[in-house]
């Protein structure tokens, strides 16, 4: 007997469901109150994964990875900037590709309106 593959997901620009919304917590925000929008396109605890769609209007706030924390996402629209803890700065734009990874610290800029594909692994 054989098993079925697992089902493909998709991933497309303007997803048509309804996203998360949320905003950086107050004690980490640095630069206004941005509104963030989270499309999650798959989520399993069980093996540590979680990819989707994530849109933000301009704002910075810090941010800090735990231990096992991997994160790898590509902008599709806009522009954003991350500072590592020694404050160097990364500027990237549509196309451009960006890996961060576990116990990475430092702040995330979104310069002009921000749409990405992310992958994150817990592991």
């Amino acid at each position: 007997m054989s098993q079925a593959s697992p089902a493909v997901i998709r991933f497309d620009p303007a997803p048509t469901s309804a996203p998360e919304i949320d905003h950086p917590r107050p004690e980490r925000r640095e630069v206004g109150d941005p509104e963030r929008r989270t499309w999650v396109l798959y989520d399993n605890a069980a093996d540590g994964l979680a990819t989707g769609i994530w849109e933000c209007e301009p704002g910075r706030w810090r941010i800090e990875f735990g231990p096992r924390e991997h994160e790898y996402f590509i902008v599709l629209q806009g522009i954003c900037r991350v500072y590592d803890a020694e404050g160097r700065v990364e500027t990237f734009g549509p196309g451009q590709a960006v890996f961060l990874p576990p116990m990475f610290k430092g702040s995330f800029e979104v310069v002009e309106r921000v749409r990405k594909h992310f992958v994150i692994v817990e592991r």
